[in-house]
């Protein structure tokens, strides 16, 4: 197998990945200009507005999508109609359970999606014939599992407030990894679905929001543009 090449611009690349920022990052980035010349053949880029649905819960999977900008918000649904955000997905996550049958959460755009679709059989057979890939895959698949684990902890025994900032925070180091001297970001999520995701009522979510305004830790601008300019205060303030 050739090694991956670093020029994003290379000739030998397909044009659908020369312009692709997540490529490195994401699961592409463990296969030759071969192999992605290959799955570029099958592969389409879609967009999707806040609020589409993307998967939803017990659908039979028939690809996968690799994240490439946007916000994707997972959640479970009671058969009461009640709402359980269980996690968010971000630019160059993989969407979709590898080789799993069906879904087993709902799959939405919490804010406006691209994704790089890939057929079910062309990712499982690329996956089974590449290790480089398959040890890519899994690495992102135990950084869920931990960050996952993280979760239940900011769930089961922080604060509303500490609450609040870790939200805060899980957006902002994942929209600006590099977190640069102010870090910006819209929220991808209404305050009702924060509240979900937090356990938190609606009230609550905006209080905490408020009090990290008045104290200097964030900035706020017409109700979900939100500028950081300390991520080590936020931080802080996540107990």
């Amino acid at each position: 197998m050739q090694p991956v090449r670093n020029d994003i611009h290379n000739s030998d690349l397909p044009i659908l990945c020369q312009s692709c920022e997540s490529r490195h990052q994401g699961i592409c980035g463990a296969l030759s200009p071969e192999q992605l010349t290959q799955l570029a053949r099958q592969t389409r880029r879609v967009h999707h507005a806040a609020g589409e649905e993307l998967l939803g819960d017990a659908m039979p999977i028939t690809g996968y999508g690799n994240v490439l900008r946007g916000v994707i918000k997972l959640s479970k649904v009671l058969e009461d109609g009640r709402q359980q955000v269980v996690g968010l997905q971000f630019a160059p996550d993989l969407l979709g359970r590898l080789f799993a049958k069906e879904s087993r959460v709902a799959a939405e755009a919490a804010s406006d999606v691209d994704l790089c679709m890939v057929p079910k059989a062309a990712m499982e057979n690329l996956v089974r014939e590449n290790p480089a890939l398959e040890h890519r895959i899994m690495l992102q698949t135990l950084r869920e599992l931990d960050e996952a684990r993280d979760w239940m902890v900011t769930l089961g025994r922080k604060t509303a407030a500490e609450k609040v900032a870790s939200f805060l925070y899980l957006i902002a180091s994942h929209i600006d990894p590099a977190q640069g001297e102010v870090t910006t970001f819209d929220l991808p999520l209404s305050r009702a679905d924060i509240g979900d995701f937090l356990g938190l009522t609606i009230e609550t979510v905006s209080r905490q929001v408020s009090k990290l305004k008045a104290d200097g830790v964030i900035e706020i601008e017409n109700y979900r543009h939100v500028s950081v300019p300390d991520i080590a205060r936020l931080r802080v303030r996540c107990g």
